[in-house]
């Protein structure tokens, strides 16, 4: 096994420095994206232990999908974390992935080729897409076609994707690249769930299910998006025999799926009611009237029905109540055309079937009118509805077989163990673990993983067929796991042939394929080798960190948490750290739907990498930042900085040489820069690189600002001047430094500056650490250096002359302290202040102060 070796301290200089004349930032992406692939800069190579290890997962993102400058902020605050381990010396694991199958894939095939995949279609080999697609009118292709299609174009939108985040900068082991539907993945899935159905932790029920008409499949709970929709509340009478029983519903249409009324135990006004029945208005069903403590007695009239099914309220009390069930909408969304069995008057029926919905609707409150069981006009209102969040049509709620993994949703016991789960982690910030306790805590049910598409992880499931082809489904046929991959739509189950599809006494192949997140809920294990490179899962599983943005608590976060506890006994990784929002000016969230979003090409291209990286890492982890162009500006200003400051330091002439720093002003920078390496240290160690940059940052402005123009003279005084050799090692051990400080936020123009003098690639250099400098000086003097020169400047400001302008006469106030500090760098403050004249010491208990004569222009 290869062992890289231990970072180096120092890394050679090259045999002279090769300053551009002009440092430039264009072109420093294209340069260093290639030479960094061509030169593997950020492989991963195996050490011998897993405490050498660093590894990262991170989420892949949807290809067919549209990024957004927040996207790219984020994924940047986890690279910002893996150049920060790479150069602490860690063998970093930071595997990429793309998230290619799911609804948003088959929609993107779609409306770019304008097919519909259609199942019964035979497959054709020859099949080659319409040249001008008509969305309007879809061809109707084979799901084998079909998934040809949505492999050529993902390709496509991959290449696009891995282009832009290398443009980011992104230092990803691009050899690790993994895709959710790969070989490798599927099987990892099918395997995974194979083993969850043995162990009993997935199962197969037919149950109510929450369901997209338009898209024609089932929702998880993770997947809704609770909108506003307007509807009217509907006073509709029930008959008793005590005389009518009002409620208030704004699904009319769904009385007749009523099984019951039901009213809180506690309201007096339906006590009376209880254990007796009522009919409904129309179609003359008897209904038992109920209690259950979920009935609001200050909504509506405070009973209400309880229908098969309106929202999730109705599921509750059907199952808790042990309810018939009288479904009466179809997956298509429309009233079942053959009248229920409970239903005695066809001609009623018959109204209503095979209607939509919003005709079903209407048509039953025009029956109610005509009955006399309205009272009054509907009231319009706006309600809550539970929206797949793809969708744009409010959810149903049909009876359908699915397969479910157990997550804490029914069982008390394993939602306890969850909610454990997420204590074992470190997450940051802190305030994020209550985000993933309110998720767990308030589930209601197992996570549903069918979907009704065609792009995605088969179900590695048949079912035998009895004599009348009716399949089996209490006993699956499961693939063996030495079989997977398997396509049971294309295979055959052990014991069967091809020629027994479909018959009777044969077998059939589960329909379905797994949700999105039923892969991707398995990144750890994809890509850390599970059962298919033991030596790869040993050093890197569980994973050290976790990233993302934390709308995907609930779904992403949550469901990897589960598969590792059912598959490994363990968490995944050992913390997760959490992205905020990218927001528009207007603080609100970007996004496709509300045209806010800013185009990270256009970003990248006019600012530069490091600029946007720059402004990434000024967003601390969880916290939302509204997006201003103009801060770019500033980020880019900071590049082109490090770019001239470099020139002129590696101008004088570099000079590796601790032991030549002798000067006052010259120990007291490096006292500041010992500072800054601990605190730029620190901060990274806890995970927060704003403050890193910060203290970074604040150093090098001192640094150009003050010190460049103290020490500039004296450094480019003769070689055998000791004062002139003090400031040329100064410049150069701390260019060196601030550099390795600066690489892991702005990695093109510190790469840039280090192949002007170093060897081999900053990235790979040993992060700085406060032994490397020597300090035997106050780091205040430097500070009140600054102070006076400050004032020294504003005095030429105010006199509206040129900062070359002579001084004939300047006074020095201050402590004792204070002027010993300006005493002690008299020459160089001289020489930056153009000071020729006499120079006053003036002791005092106040701040530095300075007043000048300027000398008279000759």
């Amino acid at each position: 096994m290869t062992t890289p070796a231990e970072p180096r301290t120092d890394v050679p200089t090259a045999a002279g420095a090769a300053v551009p004349e002009k440092p430039a930032l264009e072109g420093l992406e294209d340069k260093w994206i290639a030479r960094w692939k061509a030169d593997d800069t950020y492989a991963f190579i195996r050490p011998a232990s897993r405490a050498e290890v660093y590894s990262i997962d991170t989420p892949p993102p949807t290809v067919s999908g549209s990024l957004h400058v927040g996207h790219v902020f984020s994924y940047t605050h986890t690279d910002l974390i893996a150049r920060f381990q790479r150069m602490r010396g860690k063998h970093v694991f930071y595997p990429i992935g793309w998230d290619d199958n799911g609804l948003p894939t088959e929609r993107r095939v779609q409306n770019f080729y304008g097919v519909r995949c259609d199942p019964t279609v035979p497959y054709d080999p020859d099949f080659t897409p319409p040249e001008k697609p008509d969305p309007k009118h879809e061809l109707r292709i084979s799901r084998p076609n079909f998934v040809e299609l949505c492999h050529q174009l993902t390709h496509v939108d991959e290449k696009a994707f891995e282009d832009l985040w290398r443009r980011v900068g992104l230092s990803v082991n691009w050899s690790s690249l993994y895709t959710t539907i790969s070989a490798d993945s599927i099987m990892v899935a099918q395997k995974a769930f194979l083993r969850n159905v043995v162990r009993e932790e997935a199962y197969l029920s037919e149950a109510p299910t929450l369901w997209d008409v338009t898209f024609q499949t089932a929702v998880a709970q993770a997947e809704l998006d609770a909108r506003d929709y307007p509807g009217a509340y509907h006073r509709v009478a029930f008959h008793a025999a005590g005389g009518p029983v009002f409620i208030e519903t704004t699904r009319p249409e769904l009385i007749a799926a009523c099984v019951a009324l039901i009213a809180h135990p506690d309201d007096e006004r339906y006590r009376s009611l209880f254990g007796s029945t009522v009919t409904s208005p129309l179609y003359g069903v008897e209904l038992p009237v109920l209690a259950h403590p979920a009935a609001e007695p200050d909504k509506g009239t405070g009973i209400a029905m309880c229908c098969t099914f309106g929202d999730l309220t109705d599921v509750t009390w059907w199952r808790e109540l042990q309810l018939p069930a009288r479904v009466i909408i179809g997956r298509d969304g429309r009233i079942m055309r053959d009248r229920p069995e409970w239903i005695a008057d066809d001609a009623t029926w018959q109204v209503i079937a095979g209607k939509t919905i919003v005709s079903a609707r209407e048509l039953v409150v025009a029956g109610l009118r005509a009955s006399g069981d309205l009272d009054g006009e509907p009231t319009p209102t706006l309600r809550k509805a539970n929206f797949y969040e793809k969708g744009d049509k409010p959810l149903e709620i049909v009876s359908t077989r699915q397969w479910y993994i157990r997550n804490g949703g029914r069982d008390e016991d394993l939602k306890r163990v969850m909610l454990e789960r997420g204590a074992d982690l470190e997450w940051i910030p802190p305030h994020m673990r209550y985000r993933y306790d309110n998720w767990v805590g308030g589930l209601n049910g197992d996570w549903l993983i069918s979907r009704q598409r065609f792009f995605g992880v088969p179900f590695p499931v048949w079912y035998s067929l009895d004599a009348d082809a009716e399949p089996d489904y209490d006993h699956p046929i499961l693939a063996s796991e030495d079989r997977l991959p398997v396509d049971p739509s294309s295979d055959v189950p052990a014991g069967f042939s091809e020629s027994q599809r479909g018959k009777p006494g044969g077998f059939v192949a589960d329909p379905d394929v797994m949700d999105t997140w039923a892969t991707s809920s398995l990144t750890p294990q994809i890509a850390c080798g599970w059962e298919r490179d033991p030596e790869l899962f040993d050093v890197t599983f569980p994973m050290d960190l976790n990233t993302h943005a934390h709308e995907i608590i609930r779904t992403w976060l949550f469901s990897r948490v589960v598969r590792a506890h059912f598959e490994n006994h363990s968490v995944p990784w050992l913390r997760c750290m959490i992205s905020g929002f990218v927001m528009d000016p207007d603080r609100k969230k970007m996004s496709k739907s509300r045209g806010n979003t800013v185009v990270p090409t256009d970003v990248l291209e006019r600012y530069g990498s490091d600029a946007v990286r720059w402004r990434a890492a000024k967003i601390r982890p969880g916290l939302d930042s509204p997006f201003d162009q103009a801060e770019m500006k500033v980020g880019r200003r900071l590049a082109l900085k490090v770019l001239n400051a470099s020139k002129f330091v590696l101008g004088a002439g570099a000079l590796s040489d601790p032991a030549a720093i002798t000067e006052p002003a010259d120990l007291s920078l490096l006292a500041q820069l010992t500072a800054s390496i601990s605190e730029a240290t620190r901060s990274f160690e806890a995970y927060d690189y704003t403050s890193a940059l910060e203290s970074t940052e604040q150093f090098f402005w001192q640094f150009c600002d003050d010190y460049l123009e103290l020490v500039k003279e004296r450094a480019y005084g003769p070689a055998e001047d000791s004062g002139a050799a003090s400031a040329r090692a100064t410049l150069t051990l701390t260019l060196d430094i601030v550099l390795r400080l600066f690489a892991p936020i702005m990695p093109y123009v510190t790469e840039e500056v280090w192949s002007w003098w170093k060897a081999g690639s900053i990235h790979q250099a040993r992060w700085p650490v406060p032994d490397e400098v020597v300090v035997r000086e106050d780091p205040e003097l430097l500070s009140d250096v600054s102070a006076a020169l400050i004032q020294i400047r504003g005095a030429k400001t105010q006199a509206r002359v040129s900062m070359k302008t002579e001084i004939s006469l300047a006074k020095f106030y201050g402590t004792a302290w204070a002027l010993a500090h300006l005493q002690a760098v008299a020459p160089d403050l001289r020489a930056v202040g153009r000071i020729t004249g006499d120079v006053i010491w003036v002791e005092t208990d106040g701040p530095i102060a300075v007043d000048v004569t300027l000398a008279s222009p000759t």
